[in-house]
This record gives C-alpha cells, sequence and structure tokens, in this order.
C-alpha cells in the first residue's frame, strides 16, 4: 500500500520500494540506483518490459494487417489509385485530427492518388459536419471518404454518404459505441473483438498505420521500390498529434515520439519550424513539454475560432514566406482564443467563488449561454486538474448544448454516458476526456445523475490533489551522470511524466520573487548549494521568510545552461516545512 502525506490540500504519495527488484534493474541495465526506482516505480514486471521500453526501435512497431480490416482498407485506397477516384481525408479538428489529415493527405498525392484534405469548421451552420465535408467531396469528384481521428460514432452521417456512392473508411482510436457504421472497413484499435494488440494509438497513429499497410502491399508487389518511399519522414506528424492528443509514451507511441522528434528537429517541415519560430521554441531542441504546452495550443486555437483547414495548410506547405504569414496568422488567432478563454474563465471562476458550497459533491458540472463552444474543452481540463473533481462545462447555443469532459482516474466517464445515452444527442471520446452534444432541457436531469454518480462513487481522499513522487535523491547524486541515466527514460508525457523526486535540505536564505509570480530557491543539503525555481509560487513566500529553514522538497532537476555553462538546477513542484530533520 502506498503511503501519502498531506500538506495543505496536497497528498505526497511516495513511491513503494522493492530492493531487490531495484537491485536486478540496476545489475542488468548498468544504470544510476535512481533512475531504476524510477523505473521500478514505472509499473513494469520484467526486465524484458523494461528492456522493450529502453530500447525498441522502429523495427519494433506492429505489424498494420494485425488490424483485422486492414487489407479491406488497403485493397479500397490502391483501387482508388489505380481508378484515379477522388479521395476526400475528413479530420478531425484538433491537433490529431489536422496531423493525421495532413499524413494521409500528403503520403497519397505522393504515390500519385488525386486526394483533398477536409477539416470541418465548428462554427458551420450545418448541423452535421459530415454533410459539408459530403458536399465537398461531390464538387470535387470523391468517390472514396477516409475518415482521420473521427468516425467511429458518426453512423448516421457515414449512411448518408454511402446512400450518395461514397465509399467510406474510417480510421479512428475512440471508443465505439454500440451502433457501428457502415464502411468499406473500420481501423480502431479499441473496436470489440480486435486482434491489434495496441489500444492506445491516437487518430495520427491509426492514419500512420493505413499508410503504413499500403506502402507494404505496394513494395511487396513490385509497384513501388523501397528505396522511393521512406515513411519516416511523416513521424514529425505523428508526434505532433500524438504528444497534443496526450497519447500514452508507452509501446508503439513511444517510438513515434522518439524517432518523430528526430524528425521535427532536422526542421525539414517548413511550415512546422516557421510555427515553433513563433512560438520561440528552438526546434532543434524541441521537447514534448514544447509542443505540448506552446505549439498544440495555436494549432488547436484554428479549430476553436477559426479555419482548422489553415493547420493542414501550414503543415503541407513549402513556401518559406508563406509558411511564416501563416504562422503567424495562427499566432494571431491563439491570442484571440487566449482573450476569450481568459473572458470565459474569469466568469466561471466568479461563479465558483460565489457558490462554495458547490465543492460539496465531488464533481461539477457548469453550463451558460455566454461560453464559446470552442473554448471549453481548455477550461474544462484546467478546472478539472485545479479541483481534481470530473468536471463538464457546456456551452448552450440555440437550445443544443455542446459539452467538454475531464475526469479523473479513480472516476472514468464512458460507463456513465453510455448509461444515460438517452439523454445526449451524441457522445463519445475517452474514459478521462469526452465530449457530448445534449439539448437544453436534458442539461439539469443529467447534471444531477452526473453529480450522484460522483457523489456515490468518489471518496473525499479521491478528490484531494496527489503528487506522485519518484524517488528518493541526495543533492550528492545529483551529477550530469545521473542527468544522463534519466534522459534513458525520455521522451516524458502522458503515462510517462517527467520525475518528481524529493529529499530533505535546509533553505540558506529565503527565497526572491522573480516574474512577478515565481520564487527562486537557495537550497543546501552537505555543503551542497542549488538554486531552484517555484513556477506560480510567489504567494507562499511567507512561509518562507524564517532564517534557516528545513524543508522537504519535490521537484525535478533539469540541466541550465547560461554563457556555455551548464549547472543542475531544480524545478521546485512543492515544499513543507518542517522543524527539524526527519526521515522523509
Amino acid at each position: 500500500m502506498q503511503k501519502a502525506y498531506r500538506q495543505d490540500a496536497t497528498f505526497w504519495v511516495y513511491p513503494e520500494v522493492d530492493e531487490t527488484w531495484n537491485d536486478a534493474i540496476i545489475k542488468e541495465f548498468n544504470i544510476h540506483p535512481v533512475t531504476a526506482q524510477v523505473l521500478a516505480g514505472r509499473g513494469f514486471k520484467s526486465l524484458e518490459e523494461i528492456h522493450d521500453f529502453l530500447y525498441a526501435k522502429l523495427p519494433d512497431l506492429l505489424d498494420p494487417h494485425l488490424f483485422p480490416e486492414m487489407d479491406r482498407a488497403v485493397a479500397r485506397v490502391l483501387k482508388a489509385l489505380n481508378n484515379k477516384e477522388g479521395i476526400l481525408i475528413f479530420g478531425d479538428n484538433d491537433v490529431d485530427g489536422i496531423s493525421g489529415a495532413t499524413l494521409l493527405t500528403e503520403f497519397l498525392n505522393f504515390i500519385g492518388a488525386r486526394s483533398y484534405a477536409y477539416i470541418p469548421n465548428r462554427s458551420s451552420p450545418t448541423q452535421s459536419l459530415m454533410m459539408d465535408a459530403l458536399a465537398f467531396a461531390t464538387r470535387e469528384s470523391c468517390s472514396l471518404l477516409i475518415t482521420v481521428d473521427c468516425g467511429i460514432t458518426s453512423a448516421d452521417e457515414i449512411l448518408e454518404a454511402v446512400k450518395q456512392s461514397i465509399d467510406v473508411i474510417v480510421t479512428d482510436h475512440h471508443e465505439p459505441t454500440a451502433r457501428l457504421p457502415h464502411c468499406v472497413a473500420t481501423l480502431n484499435p479499441k473496436l470489440k473483438g480486435s486482434t491489434y494488440p495496441n489500444r492506445d494509438l491516437t487518430g495520427v497513429g491509426v492514419a500512420f498505420k493505413l499508410a503504413h499497410g499500403i506502402t507494404n502491399l505496394l513494395i511487396t508487389s513490385g509497384e513501388i521500390s523501397p528505396n522511393k518511399i521512406d515513411l519516416k519522414r511523416y513521424l514529425d506528424l505523428v508526434a505532433l498529434g500524438t504528444i497534443a492528443d496526450l497519447g500514452s509514451l508507452r509501446g508503439e507511441n513511444r517510438i513515434f515520439v522518439r524517432y518523430g522528434l528526430r524528425q521535427i528537429r532536422k526542421g525539414k517541415r517548413i511550415g512546422l519550424s516557421k510555427l515553433f519560430s513563433v512560438c520561440e521554441v528552438n526546434v532543434s531542441e524541441t521537447t514534448p513539454t514544447d509542443i505540448a504546452s506552446k505549439v498544440a495550443p495555436r494549432l488547436n486555437s484554428l479549430g476553436r475560432i477559426a479555419d482548422p483547414n489553415k493547420g493542414v495548410e501550414l503543415l503541407l506547405i513549402h513556401d518559406p514566406e508563406a509558411a511564416e504569414t501563416l504562422a503567424k496568422e495562427l499566432d494571431l488567432n491563439n491570442m484571440e482564443r487566449q482573450k476569450i478563454e481568459r473572458r470565459d474563465s474569469e466568469e466561471i471562476e466568479k461563479y465558483l467563488l460565489k457558490h462554495p458550497q458547490i465543492f460539496k459533491h465531488r464533481a461539477l458540472l457548469l453550463y451558460s449561454n455566454k461560453w464559446h463552444p470552442g473554448i471549453i474543452p481548455i477550461i474544462t481540463a484546467r478546472i478539472a486538474k485545479q479541483y481534481n473533481r470530473p468536471t463538464v462545462i457546456i456551452a448552450i447555443d440555440q437550445g443544443i448544448g455542446k459539452g467538454s469532459i475531464r475526469t479523473i482516474p479513480e472516476f472514468p466517464i464512458l460507463p456513465i454516458l453510455r448509461k444515460h445515452a438517452h439523454l445526449f444527442e451524441n457522445f463519445g471520446g475517452h474514459d478521462y476526456a469526452a465530449g457530448l452534444t445534449i439539448k437544453a432541457e436534458n442539461i439539469e436531469p443529467f447534471k444531477k445523475l452526473f453529480i450522484q454518480a460522483a457523489d456515490d462513487l468518489l471518496k473525499e481522499q479521491d478528490v484531494v490533489a496527489k503528487l506522485h513522487l519518484s524517488a528518493k535523491i541526495d543533492f550528492r547524486q545529483l551529477t550530469f551522470d545521473f542527468m544522463e541515466s534519466l534522459s534513458l527514460i525520455e521522451p516524458f508525457g502522458h503515462e510517462n511524466p517527467i520525475p518528481i523526486f524529493y529529499t530533505i535540505a535546509r533553505q540558506t536564505w529565503p527565497p526572491k520573487v522573480v516574474g512577478k509570480s515565481h520564487l527562486k530557491f537557495y537550497i543546501e543539503q552537505e555543503e551542497r548549494v542549488l538554486e531552484g525555481i517555484g513556477f506560480g509560487m510567489a504567494d507562499r513566500r511567507p512561509e518562507l521568510c524564517k532564517k534557516g529553514l528545513t524543508l522537504r522538497l519535490a521537484f525535478t532537476p533539469y540541466i541550465n545552461t547560461f554563457q556555455n555553462k551548464s549547472s543542475i538546477q531544480l524545478q521546485i513542484r512543492d515544499f513543507q516545512v518542517i522543524e527539524e530533520p526527519g526521515i522523509a
């Protein structure tokens, strides 16, 4: 059983330590003992699992033909290629859908197809976004439609496409509903009875698998030379979508992101490089954090308040000047998105402050006709994280509510949505992030059922924020060799988080406030002094003004380089003031 220490509203969850297992990892891989503890805490059960995690390479990717209907999908695409049919790639309007649609469009055009990307605009007056796509398909004489990151819950719309003599291939990764679309082939690792071993692919990952399957057949049939096509060129798009969609960075996704980052760092995709420049990110040193926090929001802003097709245009563009212009336009869209987000966030926070009784319950459901529907997913994610509660936020327009749902590990949401499906016009997503469409008159009934379910299933400790610690470490162990050892676990991201360490150390003098809201720490342990930064911690400075305080610290070490000199510094995640040194 894991121990938890409560400080204010945060539980520190300490790692379980199995010395025998740690020693086996150290001996097998000859790595730093603290790195071994981090790996042990990631839940690996065998040395073989750890080996695959640390050293998996591109040849270790799974065979795309493990998808039960891959052969049918490939055959239909090659028929369209040979008959010179138009192919419409219909992608969802987030980064995962945009990057996947870009990938398939670029790939299919490279092998000689006539394909077009189409990303739905949420501000379209048409109630069904796929209806706009079908109109586009008719105009461009497309007789094959391939969905990316969507389609698994669109049985009615796909039936309409079939009636218009348009064949459909669904590539998606969302949980299916009871009614599956009637189409040529469905590629989704979450289909019931699927023989594909990896459920964690994102939308762009499934799109890549289709491209891989097509490539394999073209090569084995002798229609294309292995030297002519290199699928590695598309891995930058796979990494982009996988990171942005919070794909689990285990298994295939880890391989995709590791090699995709290498591709991004080459700077060959001009539009993406210009976007990195606008974000003030060095493309040659980019990390998953840079993509998730800076690049993805700018691409996502298109789907929220502008035309998401410009995202595909940027990723496909070859003209540097046009790419720079478009990247700057995305940045301006993002600024507008931030303005709308601030406005709606402030209104929601004011409501929560005025109604503290809302926190007597273990879930939140808020709705209004004043909020922008494109912004609510961002706000929902932030509120759910801030208050550690299952959260639904619904924006109502003309009697129809569009809702975003984010939840916590103890409360998967899809079973709740399926149980009350009669209340929704539509819903879909994952167990921990989903969306729904609901008539205004059904919101209150759903709110009562949702909050009651959370109150029944969740305990008080479930909704308290938790800080999961990876290992104990002393300052003497914080060396450049250790940092190199720790880099074996990269890239960090969803389900492979950046490790957080803990120790006890003395504060040499009170911290300084920097940048208005951050704290700069000066920490000593066994005569070694390290600097630390606590982002957003300025309001906690009064706790630290006493001289000679001993602190229990939770932190992540990083290498800071300034004027060609490198030093190890600490990003402080939390701290606890203790009266005297003890055993952590």
